[in-house]
């Protein structure tokens, strides 16, 4: 037992060369900032954050509905200054709690725009409040706020590691499935989607199809450990250029392929950076461990958060529904393009007192982009349906909300998503059980 402790503390607590967390600090903040300013020149604050009169949050913060409106472009201007604050390392434990906290906020504010990148960015934000990826080649350090340092502790890197070892393996066992595996998403995905000519049939050919199938779960599943192994990590830092490349080319998803990139320096031998980016002398590391006051108090904070990463991604399978037809448990589990769904959704109320039906306009309530959302995502309709009871209820008339959904899944032909026979304004939603109203769903 008590070599076991010695081995833990050792592993946690061991001095190594800092310079790869610097140098990823100064990636990562130029990214939060591009990703927060251009969130405003792309168009994208504009479509879900300023048009919506009603957004679909996560279910519990619908209280942030009274962020929406032109301020957000204000919002995401500050979140852009934090993000710079980050890079140069001015007063970056403030900037850094702070743009955590207001990504959070909006991460949580719309599902509209979902994406799971926008959670790992909340998590790997989280992380970087931990961490002192300011203590060198700073402005903190110039203007004598905190002490530079050329180490850090172990367990700086590898929380960022194991992190994003979890997203890729996950997002790996999450495509072996029917429909990746005989490549029918990704036929689907890529099937006359340019064009171009040549690029065009590229992407129609069928080898095209299984060869990103299932080199999509081979480089998501083995990309850490070959980059972790010296024999391996070249042909490794090679293929995440071409794979990370290609996705952000062909799928335009954000920062998120360019932060994967930067994490490449975290995989390097800690010594090696320094001598290949930064000057100065490599540190010399004490060969005794010395643990932090808290030492106890990390450990365990960072046993608790990886237990919480690693059982919250399988939620799904005590939840008795088809996670890719119901969307139960499919957020903040690395389920990124997996499927293609489609379809419709009618909604119409009955007075309670008068028994009059009449149908909704969606039109009058939400933009284009959230009606097209709403079909497919129970939850979204469900709480479409919770609002316009409580739209009643403020004139005083006691709704009841039907909702009408045929979706298509991976090309399949239209079913009905939902009992249509059910009152969704008069149930509640099941966070941790199916909820009995969503129709059942087999890939057989």
């Amino acid at each position: 037992m008590i070599t076991f402790v010695i081995m833990l503390n050792r592993l946690f607590f061991k001095p190594i060369d800092n310079a790869a967390l610097v140098i990823f600090r100064w990636l990562f903040g130029l990214l939060i900032f591009l990703e927060s300013v251009g969130a405003i020149f792309t168009g994208w604050v504009r479509v879900n954050m300023v048009e919506p009169t009603f957004s679909f949050t996560f279910i519990g913060f619908e209280w942030m509905n009274v962020l929406l409106g032109p301020q957000m472009y204000i919002y995401y201007s500050i979140m852009g200054i934090f993000g710079l604050m980050v890079m140069v390392g001015w007063r970056y434990r403030l900037a850094m709690v702070a743009f955590t906290l207001m990504w959070t906020g909006t991460y949580l504010m719309q599902k509209t725009s979902y994406n799971n990148h926008y959670y790992l960015l909340v998590l790997v934000s989280f992380i970087m409040c931990l961490l002192p990826a300011h203590h060198y080649a700073s402005v903190d350090v110039k203007t004598g706020r905190v002490r530079s340092r050329h180490h850090m502790y172990n367990w700086h890197r590898w929380i960022l590691i194991l992190m994003m070892t979890i997203a890729y393996v996950y997002g790996s066992v999450a495509k072996i499935y029917p429909d990746w595996l005989d490549a029918t998403f990704i036929r689907r995905a890529f099937t006359n989607r340019y064009q171009t000519p040549w690029l065009n049939e590229l992407f129609s050919h069928e080898t095209f199809h299984y060869f990103i199938s299932y080199t999509g779960i081979l480089f998501d599943m083995f990309i850490v450990p070959a980059l972790l192994w010296r024999r391996t990590r070249t042909l490794a830092v090679i293929a995440s250029f071409v794979f990370h490349l290609f996705n952000s080319a062909v799928f335009q998803i954000g920062i998120f392929p360019y932060m994967s990139l930067a994490f490449i320096l975290l995989l390097y031998p800690p010594d090696d950076i320094r001598r290949r980016f930064l000057s100065g002398k490599p540190p010399s590391m004490m060969k005794r461990v010395h643990l932090p006051k808290r030492a106890n108090l990390v450990k365990g904070f960072v046993f608790i958060f990886f237990a919480v990463q690693l059982i919250l991604p399988l939620r799904h399978h005590w939840i008795d529904s088809n996670v890719f037809w119901s969307e139960e448990g499919h957020r903040m589990s690395w389920r990124m393009m997996l499927r293609s769904k489609s379809g419709y959704v009618t909604f119409y109320t009955v007075n309670k007192n008068t028994e009059e039906r009449r149908s909704v306009q969606l039109s009058e309530h939400l933009t284009p982009k959230q009606i097209r959302g709403l079909a497919t995502h129970p939850d979204m309709i469900w709480q479409f349906a919770q609002y316009l009871r409580r739209s009643h209820e403020k004139e005083g008339v006691d709704m009841a909300v039907y909702a009408d959904a045929w979706v298509s899944l991976n090309g399949r032909p239209n079913k009905p998503l939902i009992d249509s026979g059910v009152d969704l304004a008069d149930v509640p939603w099941q966070f941790f059980s199916a909820n009995p109203w969503i129709t059942d769903f087999s890939f057989d």
